[in-house]
């Protein structure tokens, strides 16, 4: 097979590239190790930044996203006597949607079914070669059990953390990062409505909460606990329990109303950075070069930022021969990472317990002064809500 832009990955970053690059009048083909079913059904991110909207809806991808998208102003942040509510728009004019990565995934799916994009769901043994030569290949098995050669003018590595692109770059030509946090969350979906409007961010002496939520009736709550924690271990009726505590039930009359616990899972909390994010005709978007604790709501919302400038500067590259924005691509898109990076650090060293009472009271003393200052409120929106495209 022959196309000018083989993609690696079938996630929200590689469909959502795939798509721009068809409006560009660029052809592409992806590859996908993971059933279309499984890839549309994984329970991801569910925020998103206003950046991120405003380049969907730009791309013709945000009718359901503008029907059932719930938009927030901002969020609270608990603390065991208090809650604060921080509000972006008032102090930034940006808001944050609420809008499941599953979702998102699905209206990608369609976008790119409907216009006759080629994804190959369910291959084997993908690997990446030639990414040095002007003519790079990618080799697969389909599901047919037939190898295949796909031959591109670049590819575009798009395939996660354990993905074959991100090892495709040779040791010697980059450099890593990386932090492994010493918790993770116990994550829960539950079919109940949320009991708040916008999300909770809770730092408490038995560790941080967050209650989140994925629709009208169906909410996505966080709790802190070891990283060897097992499931077996918290039955429905202890996971209540601790979020009642811990978000702060019956203060000032606020409830949290309980209801069947539908999926459990444990997320490991680290980050990593691999630079450069362009090795020859390879190019790396999302998580095959990024990873972020899930606590500032980053994930997702880098993997656009990087398809948002990736997708012009492949256009200019194969349609106009300008390698300019190709060629700057990596140090663009780097310094928005290494910011998100920060700022999901500072999120989850300020609300996490380490068992260090010293740093207990550095984290009281930075959310005290967060629910007073209005300085600091912004900076924590800016933030959030999400800088502009190509920050």
């Amino acid at each position: 097979m022959r196309t000018q832009v083989a993609i690696v990955g079938a996630g929200p970053a590689g469909l959502l590239l795939s798509h721009l690059l068809d409006r560009s009048g660029i052809d592409s083909v992806i590859v996908e190790t993971r059933e279309r079913e499984y890839v549309e059904a994984r329970i991801r991110a569910g925020i998103l930044e206003q950046s991120t909207t405003d380049l969907l809806r730009e791309a013709g991808l945000g009718e359901r996203l503008g029907r059932e998208g719930e938009e927030h102003r901002g969020i609270y942040l608990q603390l065991p006597d208090e809650r604060r509510h921080v509000d972006f728009v008032d102090l930034v004019g940006r808001s944050v949607t609420v809008y499941g990565q599953t979702e998102l995934t699905k209206d990608l799916g369609r976008a790119r079914a409907a216009a006759g994009q080629d994804i190959r769901y369910g291959v084997s043994g993908t690997a990446v070669h030639g990414v040095e030569t002007d003519r790079p290949w990618v080799t697969f098995t389909g599901p047919d059990g037939i190898g295949e050669r796909l031959e591109a003018d670049v590819v575009v590595g798009c395939d996660g953390s354990f993905g074959p692109c991100r090892a495709a770059v040779p040791a010697a030509a980059k450099q890593t990062w990386q932090r492994t946090y010493p918790y993770a969350w116990l994550g829960i979906l539950a079919d109940v409505a949320p009991s708040t409007d916008e999300l909770i961010y809770a730092w408490h002496p038995d560790g941080f909460a967050m209650h989140s939520m994925r629709s009208p009736t169906v909410s996505r709550l966080y709790l802190q606990v070891p990283t060897d924690t097992d499931l077996a271990a918290w039955p429905d009726d202890r996971i209540w329990e601790a979020l009642a505590t811990r978000l702060g039930h019956g203060q000032d009359g606020w409830t949290l109303t309980p209801g069947p616990i539908t999926d459990k899972s444990v997320l490991p909390m680290r980050s990593f950075v691999q630079q450069p994010m362009r090795h020859g005709r390879l190019f790396l978007a999302g998580d095959a070069a990024h990873i972020v604790p899930p606590t500032g709501a980053k994930g997702l919302n880098l993997a656009v930022a990087d398809v948002a400038l990736l997708a012009p500067a492949l256009t200019a590259l194969l349609t106009d021969r300008n390698p300019a924005l190709a060629d700057a691509y990596s140090e663009t898109a780097l310094r928005r990472v290494w910011r998100c990076t920060h700022f999901s650090w500072w999120m989850t060293t300020m609300l996490h317990q380490s068992g260090d009472p010293f740093d207990q009271q550095l984290q009281l003393s930075q959310l005290r002064w967060l629910a007073t200052s209005r300085a600091g409120q912004a900076g924590l929106a800016e933030n959030y809500a999400g800088l502009p495209t190509g920050l």
